[in-house]
């Protein structure tokens, strides 16, 4: 029996050219390089210069994504972008892509479930091809999180990056089986009761102003082991697959030790998981769709893989991905 799957068939990311390593944070803050890798795993992030706008990170990544998918803006139907650090309250960022691009068509909005983000852009996007309301969506994670760091806070300024990541999803025709090439199943999750644990202590509606992050480390950790391990597992039952079936885990990169052990909950050896977090830091909605590009640009990727992506954040909002590329 034939079903619609929303298959990748291009992806792209960009990274701001400028580099801050731990050493550089360490001439000002009381850290160190060795304190910082042995705790996350991060030794250096980009941040974006300061004309440098969440839509400018955006178009590049959507840009490398078009070009790898041998499209223009006017091939899609509709963009959505995961994003917690908007260009403007409103209107969306995506709207701003939209006109880069030369879209002159169809719908573009933003998602915002922060790190999460992109995991819940791709159910929407999956969703909006599966019910027929486009043929082509480009899904785009992007974040300027350097813009609401507070650059004197040791316990998160040294943890985030800049950067985009996109993906071309279309419609094709599969099987029905796992074997499939395209989205295969999605899990979302979310609890407001975690709020405080991370969160940006501004907004329109209550300081008026953009605040700044703000997290309790250890609580975040715990949450983020356990969750991102149980919505692995709900992926992997919904779509009848088995962490030997994975070819690679693209995760979320906020910490190397959650990494290891959300593989090793999936029985997914560590050369099997695309890590990038050493290089880039957390990029938030980012993070997910730069490694994946990552991967794919260095052959690691190739088409026919089955890849596990899941990922947490703010809210606290969580959720997994199977794709098979």
């Amino acid at each position: 029996m034939s079903v619609l799957r929303s298959r990748a068939v291009g992806c792209g990311h960009y990274l701001p050219e400028r580099v801050i390593t731990n050493e550089e944070i360490a001439r000002t803050l009381d850290t160190s390089d060795e304190w910082i890798v042995s705790r996350t795993g991060i030794k250096r992030r980009h941040v974006a210069a300061d004309d440098e706008m969440t839509s400018d990170l955006a178009i590049a990544a959507a840009e490398r994504a078009l070009a790898a998918a041998g499209m223009s803006g006017n091939d899609l139907d509709a963009i959505v972008l995961a994003t917690a650090t908007p260009d403007q309250t409103f209107p969306s960022t995506a709207t701003r892509v939209q006109d880069a691009l030369g879209m002159r068509r169809g719908y573009a909005f933003d998602i915002q479930a922060v790190c999460a983000g992109f995991i819940y852009a791709l159910a929407n996007a999956n969703g909006l091809i599966l019910s027929g309301m486009a043929e082509r969506v480009l899904v785009i994670g992007a974040e300027t999180f350097s813009r609401i760091l507070d650059w004197q806070d040791r316990s998160t300024c040294v943890l985030f990056g800049d950067g985009a990541g996109a993906v071309v999803l279309e419609g094709g025709l599969g099987v029905g089986t796992a074997e499939d090439r395209g989205v295969l199943g999605t899990c979302l999750h979310s609890d407001g009761a975690h709020n405080r644990i991370l969160y940006v202590s501004g907004g329109p509606s209550s300081t008026r102003d953009a605040g700044v992050l703000k997290m309790e480390g250890r609580e975040v950790f715990r949450h983020a082991v356990q969750k991102l391990a149980e919505v692995a597992d709900e992926v992997m039952e919904k779509v009848g697959v088995t962490g030997a079936d994975v070819d690679w885990i693209v995760p979320h990169q906020a910490n190397i030790r959650i990494i290891e052990s959300t593989a090793k909950r999936a029985g997914v050896p560590m050369d099997k998981v695309v890590v990038t977090v050493a290089d880039h830091g957390n990029t938030s909605a980012a993070s997910i769709p730069l490694a994946l590009s990552s991967a794919v640009a260095d052959g690691r990727i190739q088409p026919g893989h089955l890849l596990l992506m899941e990922g947490i954040g703010g809210g606290l909002a969580w959720g997994s991905a199977l794709l098979r590329w």
